[in-house]
């Protein structure tokens, strides 16, 4: 069996297992966003770990749920390795993904765009032909 890629699983089975401990919740009271692990980047010697988190709410809700998991961030880590069995306990550092909010916006977009296409579409034409008047 080839180790080259293990950081990338130890990477998905801590993102899994932070999946699980955020889904029964954490008593600190900044974190009231909805929180999902969107992914994990293991590095290579296995001693650090970024957890990419989208965090649906305001901008102030998600910064204060952002702080709130930075500050628990070692219980976390704790909690996580437990459950890996891991020799070394990779240090655990939360980046906020802005790809789903960024995905969220594109699809707004989108939408709005294809209504006001609808909109043009039902309108009445003007009178007086195609409005294309050369002499």
């Amino acid at each position: 069996m080839s180790t080259h890629n293990r950081p990338a699983r130890v990477a998905e089975e801590f993102r899994h297992a932070l999946s699980e401990l955020l889904a029964r919740g954490l008593k600190d009271p900044r974190i009231t966003g909805f929180i999902t692990v969107t992914g994990a980047k293991m590095s290579p010697d296995l001693k650090e770990v970024t957890v990419y988190v989208s965090i649906h709410g305001e901008e102030k809700e998600r910064e204060q749920t952002l702080e709130g998991l930075r500050a628990a961030a070692t219980y976390l880590q704790r909690e996580a390795s437990r459950h890996l069995k891991l020799r070394h306990t990779p240090h655990l550092r939360f980046v906020y993904d802005e790809s789903v909010a960024r995905g969220d916006r594109i699809d707004r977009l989108l939408r709005e765009a294809k209504a006001q296409d609808a909109e043009r579409a039902a309108a009445p034409a003007p009178a007086g032909g195609s409005g294309d008047d050369r002499s």
